[in-house]
């Protein structure tokens, strides 16, 4: 079941989401209760706006449900131990950003340092 290519637009009404992934409003709606990380935005009406992410997340469980075989619970656990991964992943980058800035900034000094050694060596009076 090939994948429909999402819209390039910022939010898609319960219809569209329907049509895009081929998914009924009833099921969309059932989902939201059962996956937490599907949780649309509703409007000043009431109504439901989906973002980009959402359709995505629709997609992946609609994967999990519908091809994979997954049970509902099943599908949680999977989608929770993939969010888990992911924020193990960002976590380790983050980690890994910060020590390559701390060694920028140790360099950094060291130039500081270095340019104030030259700078009292040069100054009239430093000598």
């Amino acid at each position: 079941m090939p994948k429909k290519t999402i819209p390039d637009k910022l939010f898609f009404k319960i219809g569209e989401v329907s049509e895009i992934t081929e998914t009924e409003p009833y099921v969309l709606r059932y989902w939201e209760t059962e996956f937490s990380p599907l949780l649309p935005a509703k409007n000043k009406s009431g109504q439901r706006i989906y973002k980009k992410s959402d359709i995505e997340m629709i997609q992946k469980i609609k994967h999990l449900l519908y091809e994979e075989g997954f049970t509902i619970a099943g599908a949680k656990k999977r989608l929770a131990e993939e969010l888990h991964a992911s924020f193990d992943q960002r976590r380790s980058k983050r980690e890994e950003i910060r020590d390559r800035l701390e060694g920028l900034r140790g360099g950094l000094r060291g130039i500081l340092t270095l340019m104030g050694e030259t700078d009292t060596k040069s100054s009239p009076g430093g000598t």
